[in-house]
């Protein structure tokens, strides 16, 4: 199973088969933060309950990559086959989020916890989920299948099988608030 899912992971980022040379490509060579980061993080997912000394030693791999990439994403998190990290920085999800297989995230994504109303707990994403720079999910939801999701959309409601969301229109004020952010002006 763990082969599986590497072997998966790799096909997307168009590495068809794991070597030793490819392995030193992408961890030292030129690295790919996300498909380092997803290599790490299964093996951390799979000796958590099998050898407590390599979960251990992965775990805290894990952690450092978590930092130096800008991923918190936790080992505990269900993560489909073929996922896939578009770009490295200020990626959050939340642990007890599922999502599925062959789903594209971008930087700056957050999959997160609703504390308050009716959908209070995490979000499940279906198969085939690319989320855009800067989307927010929140709360207990489903995103369905083949669903599509825009940059800086925030999305609290669930989206069926093969949608596309998009954030809301610009608002345009006319009114000079620039004082009220910009201070210390060099003149």
């Amino acid at each position: 199973m763990l082969k599986e899912y590497l072997l998966s992971d790799y096909k997307r980022y168009n590495i068809n088969r794991i070597t030793i040379g490819k392995l030193f490509f992408v961890f030292c060579s030129q690295p790919i933060p996300g498909l380092k980061f997803m290599t790490i993080f299964r093996l951390t997912q799979y000796y958590r309950k099998k050898n407590r000394l390599l979960f251990y030693i992965f775990f805290l791999w894990l952690r450092r990559l978590k930092v130096k990439y800008g991923f918190d994403i936790s080992y505990r998190t269900q993560i489909g086959k073929g996922f896939y990290i578009g770009h490295f920085g200020s990626i959050v999800i939340h642990g007890d989020a599922i999502i599925g297989d062959n789903c594209n995230i971008s930087q700056g994504i957050t999959i997160g916890v609703s504390n308050y109303g009716r959908k209070i707990g995490v979000p499940t994403i279906g198969n085939n989920v690319f989320l855009g720079p800067n989307a927010g999910v929140f709360g207990k939801i489903t995103i369905g299948n083949n669903v599509t999701v825009g940059a800086n959309a925030v999305i609290t409601e669930d989206i069926a099988d093969g949608k596309t969301v998009l954030p809301a229109q610009t608002i345009i004020l006319d009114k000079d608030l620039s004082s009220y952010y910009i201070h210390n002006i060099a003149e």
